[in-house]
């Protein structure tokens, strides 16, 4: 289970315009890999490029060896795909589009019912998918990608749109997926659920690849100060600022903010001073790495 893609300077243009850049990366057998970006950046041309939807203006793109773009079945079989947008047939209920999809490709009947239930869906089995929420049709969209029991999924923006319990849940499901050996590929604009999921992550602007690690090893490069909050009574401004390790403190919020890069020393020292109450420490995240790579202005 799980399967090899390579992408090998990948480059897609459309007239004048270069969506995607000279891009090349590798993602192995069983990998939880994210591929990040801002709007417009060619998130979703690569991700179609490599699902063989689209031939590339240039570069090679390999699934196992083969190239997706000829559309060989044996090939097809093994992908299976989530797409942005996803559309179902109209009136059918959720066990009905699962059965309608396994038809293409001989499914057995008891394969519907074990989707629906890894999926969470099993109650909504009978329902008209008009009368599913949006996480359920996400959660039934994704079933329909796994109905033939694929080796690699690609997952474009599964969560997009959905509130932060359905968001949570279905991350239970993607991980589901992928400890089953399955190779995952995932395009989000979620930091937070590309630093839960991935493995590593690649992140593009503009069509070009910027970087490409895990993401504890970008989070680390960053070299981002560490934040730690105390009530305000906690210790005196004047005070916390001239501890060591201490590179700014302000009060915000009624909460006391340090900044520091040396977290263990002044957190030994508050400790000492039994200065602790209403103790919090952040991180940098990757969310930073990102907006460090693509900068913070607006993007249409």
């Amino acid at each position: 289970m799980g399967v090899r893609i390579e992408v090998d300077h990948l480059t897609m243009r459309y007239g004048d315009v270069v969506a995607v850049d000279d891009i090349t990366f590798t993602v192995e057998p069983g990998e939880f890999f994210g591929l990040l970006g801002p709007n417009g950046a060619g998130k979703t041309t690569t991700l179609e490029t490599i699902e063989g939807l689209r031939r590339p203006s240039g570069g090679r793109v390999a699934i196992d060896g083969h190239d997706p773009a000829k559309r060989e079945p044996d090939v097809q079989r093994r992908i299976g795909v989530q797409l942005q947008a996803s559309s179902f047939f109209e009136r059918l209920t959720a066990v009905e589009q699962l059965q309608t999809f396994g038809a293409l490709y001989g499914v057995p009947q008891t394969r519907f019912g074990e989707l629906l239930e890894q999926v969470g869906l099993s109650e909504k089995a009978d329902a008209q998918v008009e009368d599913l929420s949006g996480g359920q049709k996400q959660r039934l969209s994704i079933a329909c990608a796994l109905v033939h029991d694929p080796e690699v999924v690609f997952l474009d923006e599964p969560t997009a749109a959905l509130d932060p319990q359905a968001r949570r849940n279905l991350w239970d499901v993607l991980r589901g997926i992928n400890d089953s050996g399955r190779t995952v590929v995932l395009t989000t604009h979620y930091m937070e659920e590309a630093e839960e999921l991935c493995d590593r992550v690649a992140i593009v602007d503009r069509g070009r690849l910027l970087e490409l690690d895990t993401p504890a090893a970008l989070i680390g490069r960053l070299d981002a100060v560490t934040r730690i909050g105390l009530s305000a009574e906690a210790v005196a401004l004047d005070e916390a600022r001239g501890l060591p390790g201490v590179l700014d403190a302000e009060v915000s919020a009624g909460s006391l903010v340090i900044q520091t890069r040396e977290a263990a020393t002044v957190l030994s020292e508050l400790g000492r001073r039994e200065a602790l109450d209403g103790l919090s420490v952040s991180r940098g995240t990757l969310e930073d790495v990102f907006l460090n790579l693509t900068g913070r202005e607006y993007r249409a």
